[in-house]
């Protein structure tokens, strides 16, 4: 049976050889994802991860889609929340995927946002040392970014996703439909990685959507159009450049710094969401390019702006109930992944649209900076 694209649909490509597989951008996917695994998979049998928040609207959808296509399907709902990304969760996760005996043929689901797509393809990397994998992403952070790509893990005491493993998925099935049920708050934390891709390398990306954001923010066309560019350039830099070894680092524009953040409000989605440590991230990376001499400080001003028109928190002060000394937030960059030998790295910019890997970043540089921004 052939998988049939609706009008509405858009599928992009993420192009690796004999593990290359389709992402499915447009409405009404959730009903149709056992259509879309059977016309792939050979597997007859399925073990699908989700959490509470996500579980009460989308799951019995899904579970029908697989009976109609008579895919046998075991889940498991866990508490929502970053906290659910550790070893504490990983463990029940994989012991589900075993009961369920799932084989190479068969497949795990991931059915939510993040935290449920790193923690799930994580547990389907090392199951069987690598069981097939399908992401239903349900949040707009998820399926711009974290669902592309095949990075998972879970988060350590010392940082975030700090332990993992590269495993791409088979499939991701992007339902726009279940967007519109996103808070705005959400809603606006996705975005924050939407605007990243324009401002890694497309700056005419990221003029459209100071143009046309509210129209992203209504739905319909303008919305599925935002996910599809963002889904094509991370495809595109996934492809060339698969485990991060240069230019891949770029998608985590923002990242240094929001992590920091995160880590220093002990991963709280009270105080802060990732989608929002990436926005004060990247306005701190574009401030600190132009005090580098980099870039002109009007970009930092324009990037600044534009997310503060969404609704984005742009500086550390906006994050509520305070933050550690600045040299907290150092010891949490000191972990970062892109670390090498002891010496900081760091995506900087030399404009909008023109971010590049800067190794050696000194650190006292960035402390100096830090304790500047550093509401106090």
């Amino acid at each position: 049976m052939m998988s049939q694209m609706t009008p509405s649909e858009r599928k992009v490509r993420v192009n690796l050889g004999d593990r290359s597989y389709d992402i499915l951008i447009g409405p009404g996917l959730i009903a149709a994802t056992g259509r879309e695994i059977g016309a792939r998979l050979k597997g007859r049998r399925v073990a699908v991860i989700t959490d509470e928040n996500v579980a009460p609207r989308y799951l019995d959808p899904m579970m029908a889609s697989l009976a109609q296509s008579g895919i046998e399907a075991v889940s498991l709902v866990l508490p929502p929340g970053e906290k659910t990304k550790s070893f504490d969760h990983l463990i029940p996760v994989c012991d589900a995927i075993l009961g369920a005996r799932i084989e190479r043929n068969d497949a795990v689901i991931a059915l939510g946002g993040g935290v449920i797509g790193d923690l799930t393809g994580f547990a389907a990397g090392i199951v069987r040392r690598g069981s097939r994998f399908i992401q239903v992403p349900t949040s707009l952070l998820a399926q711009v970014d974290s669902s592309v790509g095949g990075k998972t893990g879970i988060n350590s005491p010392h940082g975030k996703n700090l332990i993992g493993v590269f495993h791409q998925p088979d499939l991701v099935l992007a339902d726009t439909d279940v967007l519109d049920t996103l808070s705005p708050r959400e809603f606006r934390a996705g975005y924050a990685e939407v605007a990243k891709y324009g401002l890694i390398d497309k700056p005419a990306f990221f003029h459209w959507l100071e143009q046309n954001w509210q129209a992203v923010f209504a739905g319909g066309s303008a919305r599925i159009e935002a996910i599809a560019a963002s889904c094509q350039a991370k495809a595109d830099v996934v492809a060339a450049d698969e485990r991060e070894n240069g230019l891949r680092a770029l998608l985590n524009f923002g990242h240094t710094f929001g992590h920091a953040l995160e880590a220093a409000t002990e991963y709280d989605s009270n105080r802060l969401v990732h989608g929002e440590g990436v926005a004060i991230g990247m306005v701190l990376a574009h401030e600190f390019s132009a005090r580098m001499n980099l870039a002109s400080p009007d970009d930092a001003r324009r990037v600044e702006a534009h997310l503060k028109t969404v609704g984005l928190p742009t500086r550390m002060g906006d994050i509520p109930g305070g933050l550690p000394p600045a040299e907290r937030l150092m010891d949490a960059i000191a972990q970062d992944k892109k670390v090498k030998g002891g010496k900081l790295t760091f995506i900087l910019t030399r404009g909008v649209g023109q971010s590049f890997v800067a190794d050696d970043v000194p650190a006292s540089e960035v402390l100096n900076f830090l304790k500047e921004k550093h509401p106090q």
